[in-house]
């Protein structure tokens, strides 16, 4: 029987002003990844630039670039060189006056297998992503690599259980989650904690219900008033936490055996009980009078 297990790596770094500093430090991470087996890396959310969606200035636009461009190049020949499939997500311009939070996946062979554009957008104290990002138009997408179909969704499209579905269903062997996510300063203690405990929750369930591993990776340090939280990890489909960093700088290791994935679906036959006659109603933006 051929192998099914397959290795994972996330990188969870702090971010400062200097991008290219940033795109150094996560390259030589992904080089240590690789040297202890790793055979998919997957990025934070904006790996390369600091959380500037903390507050509103046109000036940072400056800092968009095509996709596939300047760094999905460098990235594919790191991925070739290495023979390690890269999940990393960038702030693309795609015109004059349209950006998109984007997330590209290169194959272990360097090619570029395509990218997804950040559906749900955030607009919250602290995370002004509304004002730069334009919602995804792509669609949800799965990349089928040499190591495993991987579904890409990026940091608020993980607290939305239909994203994770339409993606299961796509054929997602591991749904991964580029985040970018933090406390504020009233915020601290008790309540972040309760809120982190949350934000893992909810990926884990994503996990359950879908028969698949679920791989978040968040950023960490302080920017601004936003303490990034780190704790990246990866869950398994029963919702186990299978690697989990703190909140330091880290390079968090995972094994998953994609054959546990069919087992764990005939065991808890969710996709085949759904009842799809009655889901219509998801398409409404809110059940209220006057939509019945």
């Amino acid at each position: 029987m051929p192998d099914s297990s397959l290795s994972l790596a996330l990188v969870q770094l702090p971010c400062s002003d200097d991008i290219e500093a940033n795109m150094q430090n996560t390259m030589r991470r992904i080089r240590e990844a690789a040297a202890k087996g790793a055979q998919i890396v997957i990025l934070q959310e904006l790996f390369a630039w600091p959380y500037f969606c903390r507050e509103v200035d046109e000036r940072f636009f400056d800092w968009a670039e095509a996709v596939p461009g300047p760094t999905t190049q460098r990235l594919e020949k790191l991925a070739g060189e290495l023979e390690v499939v890269i999940v990393a997500s960038l702030f693309e311009k795609r015109a004059a006056g349209l950006y998109h939070n984007t997330a590209v996946v290169i194959d272990a062979d360097g090619s570029y297998l395509g990218k997804y554009r950040k559906m749900h957008i955030p607009e919250d104290p602290g995370f002004h992503e509304k004002y730069y990002f334009t919602p995804g138009d792509l669609g949800y997408s799965v990349f089928s690599t040499r190591y495993g179909r991987i579904g890409v969704l990026v940091c608020w499209d993980q607290w939305y259980p239909e994203a994770a579905r339409i993606t299961a269903m796509m054929g997602a062997d591991i749904l991964v989650y580029p985040t970018a996510i933090a406390s504020l300063p009233e915020e601290e203690g008790e309540l972040a904690e309760r809120y982190r405990n949350a934000w893992q929750t909810i990926q884990k369930s994503h996990a359950i219900a879908n028969g698949c591993y679920v791989a978040s990776v968040n950023r960490t340090g302080t920017e601004g008033t936003l303490s990034f939280w780190g704790h990246s990890f990866v869950s398994g489909p029963f919702g186990e936490v299978l690697a989990e960093a703190g909140t330091d700088e880290a390079v968090v290791w995972c094994k998953a055996d994609l054959q546990v994935l069919d087992r764990h679906r005939t065991t808890w036959p969710f996709f085949r009980d759904r009842r799809t006659d009655t889901y219509g109603p998801l398409a409404s933006r809110w059940l209220d009078d006057d939509d019945t």
